[in-house]
């Protein structure tokens, strides 16, 4: 993608390198019109898959890339890990992204991220077709916006600890492919929400955006069509829903975090999607 000069003399000042084959390297930010992220590349990243994981309130690409478990979660597997990073928030300088309707449009953050996902097409090879869009706590609320307002943007969603907040939009599309992934003792974003600044602003309530995401996808039940219990996470799975959906949430005993072994279940589900069903 073309910058120009004054683009780039930017991302120079700022101490990043410009997408190339170099960007990342030694944990260096990359830059692109409308702003910076970080990058791990797998050993084979032609024709790659990505996940592209956003971080949560504060935080940083350089953050989470600095999340090894996390990124060779997802390296090791021949994905190409992707972590942008949020714009300040004007009066709390502190890093957020542009979803919630009352609080300032920042950036438009669906057109950044496909800036990058195009950048690593073009000077990396991955696939643009097969990007999983995750995040974690608000970075996850950010990720599940996306799915509601436009679903085709990326091939699936894998919010961690964040969802949509209250009031609940009315319009989201479909269909949708989500992996909702959630601490049974999230105290930050409880499973029911709560309120958080002056009160006025309402997480949302995790079962609540589960029944929103079932009438998206036209499931014709509202009890899960498999649920299943191993010694990491409590799943529950609706099938038999809108052609080209997926909808499953999967609980685990923590708080308000990314659990372990998430990317490998994050990734064997993306994985199932285009799959038979043998249901």
């Amino acid at each position: 993608m073309r910058r120009t000069l004054f683009t780039a003399l930017l991302a120079f000042a700022a101490g990043s390198l410009p997408a190339s084959a170099s960007c990342g390297a030694n944990q260096q930010a990359c830059q692109t019109e409308l702003g910076a992220y970080h990058l791990e590349l797998p050993d084979e990243p032609d024709g790659a898959p990505v996940v592209m994981f956003l971080h949560g309130l504060g935080g940083s690409g350089a953050g989470t890339i600095r999340n090894k478990g996390l990124v060779q979660g997802f390296t090791a597997r021949g994905y190409a890990f992707v972590a942008p990073t949020g714009l300040p928030r004007p009066g709390l300088n502190r890093t957020a992204w542009s979803f919630h309707p009352d609080l300032p449009n920042q950036r438009d953050e669906v057109a950044f991220f496909q800036e990058i996902v195009a950048e690593l097409a073009d000077n990396h090879g991955i696939d643009p077709d097969r990007v999983l869009l995750g995040g974690f706590s608000i970075g996850g609320s950010m990720a599940a916006f996306v799915a509601c307002k436009n679903p085709a943007a990326f091939a699936a969603y894998a919010p961690v600890a964040g969802g949509l907040w209250r009031p609940y939009p009315g319009d989201c599309k479909g269909p949708v492919r989500m992996l909702h992934t959630h601490g049974w003792t999230d105290k930050v974003m409880p499973l029911e929400g709560r309120p958080v600044g002056d009160g006025s602003r309402l997480q949302g309530d995790v079962f609540a955006t589960m029944e929103l995401w079932r009438g998206v996808n036209g499931c014709p039940r509202m009890q899960a069509t498999t649920s299943t219990i191993d010694d990491q996470f409590w799943r529950r799975a609706w099938s038999r829903c809108a052609p080209g959906s997926a909808l499953e949430l999967a609980l685990h005993d923590g708080g308000h975090g990314v659990p372990k072994g998430w990317a490998a279940m994050a990734i064997d589900w993306f994985e199932k999607l285009d799959k038979p069903r043998a249901d």
